[in-house]
């Protein structure tokens, strides 16, 4: 009990500063706190953040998209308006229904590969982040056969099988970007209940049970590519037990090592952490 009520006074002793996070900018209308309610704008603030991490940590260039599932409606998603994460401010936030209609759109304009959020939240109800990008390091473990496993401790979150999915095997010659729920299915048919999936020759989706889990397995999912790649080149690298993997992602993912990571992640990015 005392725990959580410290956990309690922390979230209540930072609200006077959420408006104002370095970037995050004026709370919208449809995001006023007396509308939104104390947790779900904790939450929405993370998301901001979540975007300005992963620009931070390369994992996002002019690119990429990162959501959570609505606390208060699992049939809903929450993520920013058509922009660059780097740039992403709470008013950029938009609400969607799972099939990617916007609930207020107010002439903003949704990521067009939207699709991909909505089809893994309804397929997979233990997920409340999703993550796409695009890094560069990741890229080629999609266009080969050589699979990525992780080989870095801290990368042991990514998990032990990361499949990858082609858009081309079910759907012909496309642009390459989902933005129909029928390629977004197809895509969480074959995301199963991993953590990760590549997209040939396109990038990655990571999710997490929290979008603090979900930003620190797609960091770590480049760190481990960069890594693997290197060792690739001086030989054939240890490889982790399934126990390990398990064993290991299990401690990496605890309260106390997700805290850990999301404040220097935060910090990092110049983002107060909450």
């Amino acid at each position: 009990m005392a725990e959580e009520r410290m956990d309690r006074r922390r979230v209540l002793s930072a609200v006077p500063a959420l408006a104002g996070l370095a970037g995050i900018g004026r709370l919208g209308p449809l995001w006023a706190q007396e509308e939104a309610g104390l947790d779900n704008l904790v939450e929405f603030q993370r998301l901001v953040a979540a975007n300005r991490i992963l620009a931070n940590e390369g994992v996002v260039d002019a690119f990429g998209h990162v959501s959570v599932r609505h606390p208060d409606n699992a049939q809903r998603y929450v993520m920013s308006q058509s922009r660059s994460p780097e740039l992403v401010e709470f008013d950029d936030l938009m609400e969607f229904e799972q099939t990617g209609e916007p609930v207020d759109a107010r002439g903003r304009r949704g990521y067009s590969e939207r699709m991909i959020h909505g089809a893994v939240y309804e397929a997979r109800p233990d997920v409340n982040a999703v993550i796409h990008h695009h890094a560069y390091a990741v890229l080629p473990f999609g266009l080969t056969s050589t699979p990525l496993r992780p080989v870095v401790h801290n990368a042991t979150v990514i998990g032990s099988h990361i499949p990858v999915w082609d858009i081309r095997d079910e759907f012909g010659d496309t642009n390459m970007l989902v933005r129909t729920m029928e390629m977004g299915r197809s895509l969480a048919r074959t995301l199963e209940q991993n953590t990760c999936l590549l997209m040939a020759g396109h990038g990655a989706v990571v999710v997490g049970e929290t979008v603090q889990l979900a930003v620190k397995a797609a960091v770590y999912l480049q760190v481990n590519a960069r890594v693997l790649s290197e060792a690739l080149r001086l030989g054939e690298p240890r490889q982790f037990t399934d126990g390990e993997i398990e064993l290991s992602a299990a401690m990496e993912n605890s309260p106390l090592g997700a805290e850990r990571a999301w404040e220097y992640f935060c910090l990092r990015a110049g983002v107060e952490p909450i």
